[in-house]
């Protein structure tokens, strides 16, 4: 994959996820419960006029649909129906070695829910697909990824 835009802060990376979404109606974000979760509510917010599923790790059972609250988004009690979804969205954390992902299975369960024409896009922090090797295993469409740095100050 190459560089096609880059983008600085949290607003730089929701406005690449917006643009990356366009005109989809339906999202579903795939990540590893509580430290994907607020990823894919953060993006979930930023295109809250679409409807926006989160399935932890690849589990299609665990299926739950975001709604906005005054206190912010959060996932309803219901399960939800991912399929035909128009775009999928791969979270950093299902490539980590603790959340054991076979991505045989992933790929199968992408194609399960994602429309024929949909859109798989991947969302992480410090080249993580890259690293797991999942940029050669994953057909991305697309990959957004952002690079955290940071100081203390006391």
């Amino acid at each position: 994959m190459e560089d096609i835009e880059n983008w600085k802060g949290i607003n730089g990376q929701i406005v690449a996820f917006k643009n990356a979404v366009g005109d989809a109606e339906k999202i579903t974000y795939m990540g590893t419960p509580s430290v994907c979760t607020p990823f894919a509510a953060l993006m979930a917010y930023a295109v809250r006029d679409k409807e926006n599923h989160f399935i932890s790790f690849i589990d299609i059972e665990t299926s739950h649909e975001f709604e906005l609250k005054p206190w912010g988004m959060t996932l309803t009690d219901v399960v939800s129906d991912p399929h035909d979804s128009d775009v999928v969205v791969l979270l950093g954390g299902l490539s980590m070695p603790k959340a054991d992902i076979d991505t045989e299975e992933l790929k199968g369960v992408v194609n399960d829910i994602l429309k024929e024409d949909g859109k798989l896009i991947g969302l992480c922090f410090m080249d993580m697909f890259a690293k797991a090797g999942w940029l050669e295993k994953v057909d991305f469409d697309l990959v957004i990824d952002g690079t955290l740095t940071g100081v203390v100050k006391k």
